[in-house]
């Protein structure tokens, strides 16, 4: 049964089918859906419009965070071992869809509570989101070492991810900012959430559907857990689990993509307040802006494999990254020093825009690259300890993506509070020392944040040589037949 399971992890080296791919990464949609809500509109829904506290909005999300660090590597190990007629994956992702889409319809449509109400109300819900979105997530992700073993080509499953990842949510901003959000109440239309919140939720269901319809052929194709030789235990699953997070470059990769998640999250959930009040964007202007995220991610799908199969993965994680991190503060920091055009220059948007479209691009390539190491730790695992234990990674780095949400908006609501950023306040009634702190707060964190991560990338070890080595001592395991 071993060998046999040995076998069917190194047999699937050839190159997905453009339909797998396609199918595989829609699926993302639903993630990046999500996270639109949670990054973008969250803050701002609930501390502007509804009038929660934003400490207590950050706090709220942290809190889901807790849970996450248990839900999620248990969700990964299931997903590993699971035996069933449907595989390991697709019974999480099937069972996934509805409750994902409903509880994230009920996020945007509060009840008229006070204070502390909406903040239970807040929590509860974020609990139920971030770990039904685990459930789907995680199997859907840990597919990508099981659809090919190429080192190459799981860079470009990932860049589809990612590309629609990025597409999803970014479509909701624009139906928000293009549709919802024009009316006399502007970003402060309870109305336009309500509807975003429906929307959101037909978008989560039909993504998952789709990822989960269109990927169930390669059932009977893809890895296949032995039969356990003794029965699980609380003690047996964390150990295992230890001994397969204990990875150096694991741990590397781990520490990098929090640190990324949480700059992600901060520069997220100040994003509308940054552009609407710190550069004094229209919201035509923001409208204009987020559309051009669609340029963003088609140039970072296309960049992230190209670099990565010329450079190697971690050498081109840390290019794009020294060149992404670099060119995202820079206007703010110039803007501190009086170095840039001022608000209403006819310059000021064009210039800054631009700026935007080029680093997102990297950021997205960047994010890309660095999700697909994860898949090359898997083989590297199976040599050590015998076991295919995708889920596990997968669930290690669905959580540090969802800090994204919990320690990024966290900070956001820490600055809004430190500077006593008025609530609900009109753009251009906000005083000069108050959006000077904003800008003196989030920029400089921003860089602290993203450097370091790419200290971090710069200590994974595995590369493209590394990962042949692994497949080809995998492939001797095999008895010859």
């Amino acid at each position: 049964m071993a060998s046999s399971s040995i076998a069917s992890s190194i047999e699937v080296n050839g190159k997905p089918t453009v339909w797998i791919k396609l199918a595989h990464g829609f699926g993302a949609a639903a993630f990046g859906v999500k996270n639109n809500g949670f990054d973008y509109f969250l803050l701002l829904f609930y501390g502007t419009v509804i009038g929660l506290e934003p400490g207590l909005v950050g706090l709220a999300i942290l809190i889901a965070l807790v849970f996450d660090a248990l839900s999620d590597p248990l969700v990964g190990y299931w997903s590993d071992n699971l035996r069933s007629r449907w595989g390991r994956r697709h019974p999480f992702m099937y069972a996934a869809a509805v409750p994902v889409a409903l509880s994230y319809f009920l996020l945007w449509n509060p009840p008229d509570w006070g204070q502390t109400g909406l903040f239970l109300y807040l929590t509860g819900l974020a609990v139920l989101i971030r770990t039904f979105i685990t459930f789907y997530e995680t199997p859907s992700s840990a597919l990508i070492p099981e659809l090919t073993s190429d080192y190459d080509e799981r860079t470009s499953l990932q860049s589809y991810r990612l590309f629609f990842g990025w597409s999803g949510g970014n479509l909701m901003s624009i139906l928000m900012f293009g549709v919802l959000l024009t009316g006399p109440l502007g970003m402060r239309d309870p109305d336009a959430y309500a509807t975003y919140g429906i929307i959101g939720s037909v978008v989560i269901f039909v993504a998952i559907m789709i990822s989960a319809l269109g990927t169930h052929s390669r059932i009977p194709y893809l890895h296949k857990p032995p039969v356990p030789s003794q029965r699980y235990s609380v003690r047996r699953i964390f150990r295992e689990m230890i001994e397969t997070l204990s990875e150096r470059s694991f741990l590397a990769l781990f520490a990098a993509t929090i640190l990324f998640a949480i700059a992600t999250g901060l520069a997220a959930a100040l994003s509308f307040l940054m552009l609407n009040y710190f550069w004094g964007f229209s919201e035509f202007q923001i409208f204009i802006w987020t559309c051009t995220v669609f340029f963003s991610a088609l140039l970072g799908f296309l960049i992230a494999p190209w670099t990565a199969k010329r450079m190697g993965k971690k050498p081109a994680t840390i290019l794009l990254g020294l060149l992404a991190f670099t060119i995202q503060p820079a206007p703010v920091l110039l803007r501190l020093v009086g170095a840039m055009p001022e608000n209403g220059d006819p310059l000021l948007f064009p210039l800054v825009l631009s700026i935007n479209v080029i680093d997102l691009a990297l950021i997205i390539a960047v994010q890309a690259v660095a999700f697909s190491m994860i898949a090359d730790l898997v083989e590297a695992n199976q040599v050590k300890t015998g076991r295919r234990s995708e889920g596990v990674y997968y669930a290690a780095m669905t959580f540090t993506r969802k800090t994204t949400q919990g320690l990024g908006v966290l900070a956001a609501g820490v600055i809004l509070s430190a500077i006593q950023f008025p609530e609900g306040a009109d753009p251009g009634t906000v005083d000069a020392e108050t959006l000077w702190w904003l800008g003196a707060l989030y920029a400089p964190s921003l860089l602290v944040l993203w450097l370091g991560a790419l200290f971090f990338v710069a200590r994974y070890k595995i590369d493209k040589a590394g990962h042949e080595e692994n497949l080809r001592k995998l492939s001797a395991q095999v008895p010859a037949e």
